[in-house]
């Protein structure tokens, strides 16, 4: 079983779907690792890395092309033309894995099992026990959680620590979290971190411990949020009423904050809109709010995806794939997520689709010319 890692194409994605440290891991399972020539440069593992650890480096993307597995980090609708330009390189009878947006583009999903290819999507794994290993959703919202708040401390006009000097004494930065999810509670930790009074709300009531767990306040609003998870530890949609609600009784809080992180996302959704333009204009110049949800329309009116917008004196961010900023870490998760993934379906060099494993079935999204995933096909 040969195991190709192909070079992104997608503009400015700096991770690779495996690091060379696994490759011995593959190797033990006798897989043999294919690793198209510059794939891992940019996270900062050359070429010479891969072959040091066995895997044939091969020169281009035609040659990568041979391997019965290919891998990426962003595949499908989630690349470049949403993936148009591999699709039409693969080929039928081969097995494609990476993340793929199948809630958001259903649609390309439907292209790539019309080519014939074999298409797993990651961003599928589910939420149970065995599956925490490969979950690179989770992997990769650590990142844009540490990262969101590194940028929002370079913009910020202040220090985020309180600081007793002789020049004075210098208040503490306050950081406000929306959404306490993996990227919500990393923020946390690394604010508080540096010295910043950090709260946070989320609609789960049950991530309160999690929140005080790591230093934060939890904010309570006086609305009812019950039935706002779904069984998979997910946000699930709301109607207009709790939204237009939610905004008011955040915006107090909004105004009170140095700087606010927002992180609320509903697969395959828009994202909620929780901040609006007069909540801005309640907060104090120099303000920040960094906008992880940006890609989907963002959690604050004002956001534009990868733009950085200054309006009523606020600084608003909007990144769409901050964890391409931190590309070494995050390909070392994302690898490791990735192997296990593969360990899980491959035995002894032989492939075992088998689809009474839950893992496999849910993010089986294409196969045999045929979408496989109901839910996308519900979409379609």
């Amino acid at each position: 079983m040969k195991i190709s890692v192909l070079k992104e194409l997608y503009p400015g994605e700096r991770r690779v779907a495996l690091v060379p440290a696994n490759v011995p891991q593959l190797a033990k399972a006798k897989m043999e690792v294919l690793v198209e020539s510059g794939a891992g440069v940019e996270a900062g593992f050359p070429d010479r890395l891969y072959t040091d650890k066995g895997a044939t480096v091969v020169p281009d993307r035609r040659a990568a092309l041979a391997g019965d597995i290919l891998l990426q980090v962003r595949s499908a609708g989630m690349d470049a033309g949403e993936g148009a330009e591999l699709r039409d390189q693969i080929g039928a009878g081969k097995i494609v894995i990476g993340s793929c947006d199948p809630l958001g583009k259903p649609q390309a999903i439907a292209d790539w099992a019309n080519a014939g290819v074999t298409l797993f999507s990651l961003e599928l794994i589910p939420r149970i026990t065995r599956a925490q290993s490969m979950d690179v959703l989770s992997s990769q919202a650590t990142i844009a959680g540490y990262r969101a708040v590194l940028m929002a401390a370079t913009e910020l006009p202040k220090l985020f620590p309180m600081m007793m000097t002789a020049a004075g004494t210098l208040t503490a930065a306050r950081l406000f979290v929306i959404g306490a999810g993996v990227a919500g509670l990393q923020a946390i930790a690394t604010a508080r971190k540096l010295g910043a009074v950090v709260s946070a709300y989320d609609v789960r009531p049950a991530c309160r411990e999690q929140v005080e767990s790591l230093g934060g306040k939890f904010v309570e609003l006086a609305i009812d949020a019950s039935s706002s998870e779904d069984k998979g530890g997910y946000a699930k949609a709301m109607d207009e009423e709790f939204y237009r609600r939610q905004r008011e009784l955040l915006a107090s809080v909004v105004a009170q904050s140095d700087v606010v992180i927002t992180t609320a996302a509903i697969p395959g959704r828009p994202s909620p809109r929780l901040i609006t333009a007069d909540a801005v204009r309640g907060m104090q110049p120099g303000s920040v709010i960094v906008d992880l949800a940006a890609e989907r329309g963002g959690n604050c009116e004002l956001s534009q995806a990868d733009q950085r917008v200054v309006e009523h004196g606020v600084t608003i961010l909007g990144p769409t794939n901050i964890a391409t900023d931190i590309p070494n870490h995050a390909s070392q998760m994302l690898g490791n997520n990735v192997v296990k993934f593969l360990l899980n379906m491959v035995k002894d060099g032989q492939l075992n689709l088998n689809m009474e494993d839950e893992i496999i079935r849910d993010t089986l999204v294409a196969r045999d010319g045929q979408v496989a995933s109901s839910r996308i096909r519900d979409l379609l």
